[in-house]
């Protein structure tokens, strides 16, 4: 009995998650995961607000005039409105993660949808700003992400590091940032350690390795932007060579 509940389980998330994300990922609908221009990449940051992460994130951005796109979670933005008021006036670019940070491929229909409406409401009652993108936590959709995607753009990444395992150490975490620089590159990062599988102190390695790269030359010869502006760059680019 127990067997076959098991088994239908697993059919269940196969058909309802795990197929559509392949379909989602291969397809590209509204799905932006990196850009074209040469010189510009975009750096995000999912998980947080974290209230002690975050503001030195934020800090460590500020000091080198990088500008970052981040995906909120929005029973965090919730508690901790005022960092995510401040990415906004720092100019940041703000994106739902969803309301916790549940894989879709266990969220009925309704769930994620009510789920994404209060992040989108809170992070509009932090900010003045109503969010335009959308990145599910883990990249996994499910059957009813498309009518989601009807009113979001869904953000993936071009590179993804593995910043939340502490054992990386930072200087591995270096040298995987520094190959990841190329244009048009969209990189993943962690401001919060507290996300299921991820190491509680892991952020604190990945502001260290972060500092390292904004002070590599090859870093600085490329422009830091923001999803939204990567996105722009490109289309200007192919206006331009009609």
């Amino acid at each position: 009995m127990w067997a076959w509940l098991f088994v239908c389980f697993i059919a269940g998330i196969a058909i309802y998650g795990i197929v559509p994300t392949i379909i989602i990922r291969k397809k590209r609908v509204r799905l932006f995961r990196e850009g074209t221009a040469s010189d510009c990449l975009a750096l995000t940051f999912d998980d947080g607000p974290d209230p002690y992460y975050t503001p030195k994130l934020l800090d460590l951005l500020k000091k080198y005039g990088v500008k970052a796109t981040f995906f909120v979670v929005g029973r965090k933005v919730e508690r901790y409105p005022h960092i995510v008021r401040r990415m906004a006036e720092e100019g940041h670019e703000i994106g739902i993660h969803n309301y916790r940070h549940i894989s879709n491929w266990l969220l009925p229909p309704l769930w994620l949808d009510w789920g994404v409406r209060r992040a989108a409401e809170a992070i509009e009652r932090a900010t003045g700003q109503r969010p335009v993108y959308y990145r599910p936590p883990w990249g996994h959709f499910n059957a009813w992400t498309p009518i989601v995607q009807k009113r979001y753009m869904t953000v993936l990444w071009s590179h993804i590091l593995g910043d939340w395992n502490e054992k990386i150490g930072t200087m591995e975490l270096f040298r995987r940032l520094r190959s990841a620089i190329r244009g048009g590159a969209v990189i993943v990062l962690h401001d919060n350690g507290d996300a299921l599988g991820a190491d509680k102190r892991a952020p604190e390695q990945m502001l260290s390795a972060l500092e390292l790269l904004f002070k590599d030359e090859a870093a600085k010869k490329m422009r830091w932007v923001t999803i939204t502006e990567l996105r722009n760059v490109q289309t200007n680019t192919q206006i331009s060579a009609m």
